[in-house]
């Protein structure tokens, strides 16, 4: 399975998705089931580290991750089987990407998969407020993740 997190600039949400996916499905023996990567509706960002603000609440959570930002191309549609948009407005530009109904069919929003989150819900972009926001948005992407993971592995187990 082939799966890419997106948010605007792929400096923030979508590269902790990313990494915390691939933390979890490690943690889980399942690695190799998956192949993970993030990416970025904008061009913005392109070719820079994820933030440090996020970055170093991550570590203190014990999670390392890096990796550089890449903007969302068309040809990704053909790359992944699952496309996990981070807020509605990344969903929105995604659809609008999208050349087929069967490439819109792997656009899904991450707050999908959070038990507190909502078909609607967006992963609020902490970018520009305090601290406190980036503890918001780790706590939305864990339960997310693992809740994306665990109804992954519940439908490869049926």
């Amino acid at each position: 399975m082939k799966i890419c997190f997106v948010c605007l600039g792929n400096i923030v949400r979508s590269p902790l998705a990313e990494g915390l996916f691939r933390h979890l499905a490690e943690e889980r023996g399942v690695s190799g089931k998956y192949q993970v990567d993030s990416a970025g509706t904008s061009s913005f960002h392109v070719g820079e580290e994820p933030d440090p603000r996020m970055r170093k609440v991550a570590r203190r959570k014990g999670l390392e991750y890096t990796g550089r930002s890449r903007q969302f191309q068309p040809e990704d549609f053909d790359r992944f089987d699952l496309i996990i948009a981070m807020d509605p407005d990344n969903r929105r530009q995604l659809l609008a990407m999208a050349a087929t109904p069967e490439e819109r069919e792997k656009v899904r929003l991450l707050r999908e998969y959070d038990p507190q989150g909502g078909e609607d819900q967006g992963v609020p972009d902490p970018y520009y407020g305090g601290m406190r926001g980036f503890e918001k948005v780790w706590d939305i992407v864990r339960r997310s993740t693992e809740n994306l993971l665990d109804k992954l592995e519940a439908d490869a187990g049926s």
